[in-house]
């Protein structure tokens, strides 16, 4: 398993510096949740570590290896990014999209058609969307698509997935269907996940560790009881909270007013 690494990342865009020298290491195997308020730097700090936004000072360490230095091809194989807002092209089906996630293994002349057809397979039952696989991307429901979209990247066979708030506009049961997938292909086949979350209650219940930003600077990482917290939760949010225990042992933080 891989280690990922950020050291000192600083991030401008537009003359705006949005990440002011981030330090952080990501636990190979463990699920780890970055939160923070709007314009936190959180989704910025995902683009760095997948290699989409190379133009930042400081270090990205994939294994030890600065990630700029590497091929796009080797990195999808190694790390794979759901991003937020992800679309099809017009007509795409179920299969052709998940299949497309195959591309790092792919030459100009070579395919392994069998191993494909078997990964996509997998990838499509992991996520159960194997019925949907002739039915046209655009048809489906926002949770359909969302796991559409987490089965084509699977299709990369990636060590590392990195998700950008994958429940965003998705119901109650679409959201915790998505975060059981999460926590089965950790639990299942030791991947690494590291995913940008709105839910404070989604970090605490299904993360091993969680990373706090505020301002592009890291405010606080450890593990989720000992960070989140009624005092981080003010600090971070501008928020007063209530604690509770729920019927599976897990903290629960429950807003109730803002900070005054």
């Amino acid at each position: 398993m891989m280690d990922l690494e950020v050291r000192g990342v600083k991030v401008a865009i537009d003359g705006k510096e949005i990440l002011h020298g981030i330090s952080a290491a990501f636990s190979a195997g463990r699920r780890t949740a970055i939160i923070g308020p709007n314009g936190a730097g959180k989704s910025t700090l995902l683009k760095a570590l997948a290699a989409i936004n190379t133009d930042y000072t400081g270090e990205v360490l994939l294994a030890g290896q600065e990630i700029r230095t590497m091929g796009r091809k080797e990195i999808a194989k190694k790390i794979g990014i759901l991003p937020q807002g992800a679309a099809a092209p017009p007509d795409t089906t179920v299969r052709q999209l998940v299949d497309y996630g195959r591309f790092p293994y792919r030459g100009l002349f070579s395919r392994d058609a069998k191993a494909d057809r078997e990964v996509v397979e997998w990838a499509m039952t992991a996520t159960h969307v194997e019925q949907l696989a002739g039915r046209q991307v655009q048809t489906l429901s926002g949770g359909e698509r969302q796991r559409v979209f987490l089965a084509m990247v699977l299709a990369q066979q990636p060590e590392i997935l990195l998700l950008d708030e994958p429940t965003t506009y998705l119901d109650i049961a679409h959201q915790l269907e998505v975060m059981e997938i999460v926590e089965r292909l950790n639990r299942d086949y030791h991947m690494t996940i590291i995913m940008v979350l709105h839910d404070i209650n989604h970090a605490l219940q299904y993360a091993d560790e969680i990373i706090i930003i505020k301002d592009g600077r890291l405010k606080a990482q450890g593990q989720p009881a000992e960070v989140m917290t009624v005092d981080s939760l003010a600090a971070t949010f501008g928020v007063k909270a209530d604690i509770f225990v729920n019927s599976q042992g897990k903290k629960v933080l429950s807003p109730i007013e803002l900070v005054k």
